[in-house]
């Protein structure tokens, strides 16, 4: 765990450079706007260990896979979002030596990345070899408003010397993925030109995308523009624009940079080089201060609707900013062609593909804080590859239109190179059905179903009817061959939470085309021909399923087994592990993890989040308390749910304990991986923490639920909810919870379990309870 990031409101803030961090640091100081994405790579050359990183969404590359013996139904490839053209660099010289952090010595440096205006701010000063002291501010951000461009002000200022500064501003297509498979580059260069406007225009090899990448640069002194033309090279995969500026002592030289990156996913391959070249004179002519005064205001209406503000502990008010932040600079919804990587355009590990994250963490988070179509979109997204989804279950054997979603995906087919992930980890599955019902329950949009989710619901529903098999022995049916949540067990049968997700799945499905054949009785007879659907047989097979199903459990303990075996290992505590074991995945071989009874993330307790309905209280207690106990919580996605969990058992101090964790999980570097990029799709479960673990937040019988209480340390805290098209303003503290009405609609809904009245434009207060359970 590091502990070097300052603790500020709406600030992160380094102070002092440690190249050792450098990494970390590159990935917490990130940007992005949803369509293209940076890591805090320094503008000038740096020499010393750095990970680069420049994304343009939806382009990726099928990067051969690589095992050491190949299984029937491995993926063919594994999909690899693409470090793209390096357009922030700029490389300066200073009286003919090259200005070079891993070289100088650092005197100062700072680096901000200001959460309220969406800016990264790195300010230095260094004394090069040859003794020149130079002072150095970099502001760049890229646009929410102009989302397929950036902007950088770059400026110098000597600080004992007059002389010389060359400027090189490059656009840099020579560039690779460090997790390359066989250690190739996956660009090819198109076409370039040079001048005032540059730009470079690159093809992913295999997959064609186009992406043209353009700059423009011009240099102020003083607050005056230098009329001074650059003399322009080019090279291969490579363009740039160089000037040769004279410069006194303690005079300030500003270099601006103008960027844009545009995809054939959006362009017609023969205009993409215009449109970039129109899209690059128009943020020009807007011109820097312009742009980030725009920045600025469109991020003030996001923090508008999105902010939880918490009072009393600068560490949590800080680090559920930062999560939300990087939420909204990964994914916009505007374009249901993309999704959410679990680690965004911060890094290259996962393949910055699609997961089961963004159904079970990611979705709750838009559907209250954006509006209703960015969660819709992520449902379409899956819709729209539904085919794929059964062609990805024949490759396994399965036939009649059962449909396994891949594990990992950016366009529809699996393509993760590992066999326990690929072939057993299925209960992803389930976290797609699941998402489709929370997103009815939420928004009331039972159109939805007919329109979209029943066809996904009915190739799910085929997949589980095939996925189980009756045992002889056990007179049920079982689920064999699987790996759940955790990961720290591979190829268990039975595994509690995988088999209760598949029969609900199975029972909300035939509830599902009820419904929809009672709400469009044409549509949904469209549905039944389009799928071939043999009503009477199939569904009889899936009540028999759901009646038979077996669920391992102990009695004596009071608790669902994680899997058949799982009494079998040695039971030893987390508490119990010396701290030099920790983590497990860095520390042990493999195979001693397997044999272990260590936990990975939530598993069984994944299912109790999910269907806590279900269970009453002390069930609920009993299960948290033994699988917490052995839980080391080296899965991004795992804090989150205890927290949620402990905070409606009452249990505030380790609620809280687990908010810091997945709150601060990237911050302060807990897993010691923070270096390959922010765990994105995790960080809506911080949100998640607060709303749904310390507010109380449910969805049920078509109310909105609240039941919230307080850490011990918080003097209050404050989110928004837009449910229903009402917005509501909670408010809790150590007397009162408030709720306010932003929209002009009643709402009735429930708090500490009693129904109230919230007329529109209005404010209620209703005194904080103590926790009952």
């Amino acid at each position: 765990m590091k502990n070097y990031i300052k603790h500020s409101e709406w600030n992160i803030i380094e102070e002092g450079f440690d190249p050792s961090l450098n990494k970390i640091s590159e990935s917490i100081f990130s940007i992005g706007n949803g369509r293209m994405g940076q890591r805090a790579n320094f503008e000038e050359h740096y020499g010393g260990e750095t990970l680069q990183g420049n994304y343009v969404a939806g382009v990726y590359y099928p990067d051969k896979t690589r095992v050491g013996w190949w299984k029937n139904g491995y993926p063919e490839y594994f999909a690899k979002v693409l470090n793209a053209v390096n357009w922030i660099s700029i490389n300066i010289k200073v009286n003919g030596e090259i200005l070079d952090l891993h070289t100088a010595k650092v005197l100062d440096f700072k680096r901000v990345l200001d959460m309220q205006g969406g800016t990264l701010t790195r300010t230095f000063s260094v004394e090069l070899q040859n003794g020149n002291v130079l002072d150095v501010e970099a502001v760049r951000f890229c646009s929410i408003v102009d989302d397929e461009a950036g902007a950088i002000k770059y400026t110098l200022t000597p600080r004992n010397f007059d002389g010389e500064i060359e400027v090189e501003s490059i656009l840099d297509g020579d560039v690779s993925n460090q997790d390359s498979n066989y250690d190739e580059q996956f660009w090819n260069v198109v076409d370039s030109a040079v001048g005032e406007f540059a730009w470079l225009t690159m093809e992913t090899k295999k997959t064609t995308f186009w992406v043209t990448s353009g700059m423009h640069t011009h240099i102020s002194q003083d607050g005056h523009a230098l009329n001074q033309k650059p003399t322009y090279g080019s090279k291969e995969k490579c363009v740039s624009q160089r000037f040769i500026v004279k410069t006194k002592k303690n005079q300030a030289t500003s270099i601006y940079k103008f960027a844009v990156n545009l995809s054939s996913e959006n362009y017609r391959r023969e205009e993409l080089a215009e449109a970039a070249l129109g899209t690059l004179k128009r943020i020009v002519a807007k011109g820097f201060d312009k742009m980030l005064l725009e920045q600025a205001e469109a991020w003030k209406k996001k923090w508008e609707h999105g902010d939880v503000i918490i009072e009393g502990d600068i560490a949590a008010q800080q680090a559920i900013r930062f999560n939300i932040f990087q939420m909204h600079q990964t994914y916009t919804g505007e374009d249901a062609r993309l999704n959410i990587g679990p680690k965004g355009f911060t890094g290259e590990k996962y393949g910055g593909s699609t997961y089961w994250d963004t159904e079970a963490y990611c979705l709750p988070f838009y559907l209250a804080t954006a509006d209703q179509k960015v969660a819709e979109n992520l449902l379409i997204y899956r819709y729209k590859h539904l085919e794929k989804a059964i062609e990805n279950a024949a490759k396994l054997g399965f036939t009649n239109g059962a449909a396994l979603y891949p594990m990992v995906t950016i366009n529809g087919e699996e393509c993760h190179n590992e066999w326990e992930i690929t072939f057993e980890e299925i209960h992803r599955n389930g976290a797609i059905a699941f998402a489709i019902f929370n997103y009815i329950r939420y928004t009331g949009e039972n159109s939805y179903l007919v329109q979209y989710g029943l066809e996904v619901l009915i190739g799910i529903a085929r997949f589980w009817a095939q996925r189980v098999n009756w045992s002889i022995e056990k007179k049920k049916f079982v689920m064999l061959g699987v790996t759940g949540p955790n990961e720290y067990e591979n190829n268990i049968n039975n595994n509690w939470y995988t088999s209760t997700i598949a029969t609900w799945c199975l029972k909300y499905t035939i509830e599902a085309m009820e419904e929809a054949e009672e709400q469009d009785p044409e549509r949904f007879a469209q549905i039944l021909t389009k799928t071939k659907f043999k009503a009477e047989e199939e569904v009889a097979n899936w009540q028999a399923i759901i009646d038979q199903m077996y669920y391992p459990e102990d009695k004596n303990l009071g608790i669902f087994l994680q899997q058949d075996g799982y009494l079998d290992k040695e039971q030893i505590l987390v508490k119990d592990l010396p701290d030099s074991d920790r983590p497990l995945n860095q520390k042990w071989s493999w195979d001693r993890i397997l044999r272990s009874c260590f936990i990975k993330q939530a598993d069984v307790l994944q299912g109790i989040y999910f269907f806590e309905e279900d269970y009453d209280i002390e069930t609920i207690r009993r299960n948290y308390d033994f699988y917490e106990a052995r839980t080391v919580h080296e899965s991004s996605l795992s804090p989150c749910v205890h927290a949620i969990i402990a905070a409606k058992l009452g249990d505030l101090d380790r609620a809280y304990e687990f908010y810091l964790r997945t709150s601060r999980l990237d911050l302060d570097d807990y897993n010691n991986d923070t270096e390959d990029g922010l765990h994105i799709t995790s960080m809506a479960g911080t949100w998640l923490s607060v709303v749904e673990g310390f507010g109380g937040m449910r969805i049920k019988h078509n109310q909105l639920h609240l039941y919230p209480v307080l850490p011990k340390n918080w003097k209050s805290y404050t989110f928004k909810i837009g449910f229903r098209g009402t917005t509501i303003t909670v408010n809790v503290d150590h007397e009162k919870v408030s709720l306010a009405s932003n929209s002009a609609h009643n709402l009735t809904l429930n708090i500490f379990g009693e129904n109230v009245e919230l007329s529109g434009k209005k404010t209620i207060e209703v005194f904080l309870k103590s926790f009952t359970h």
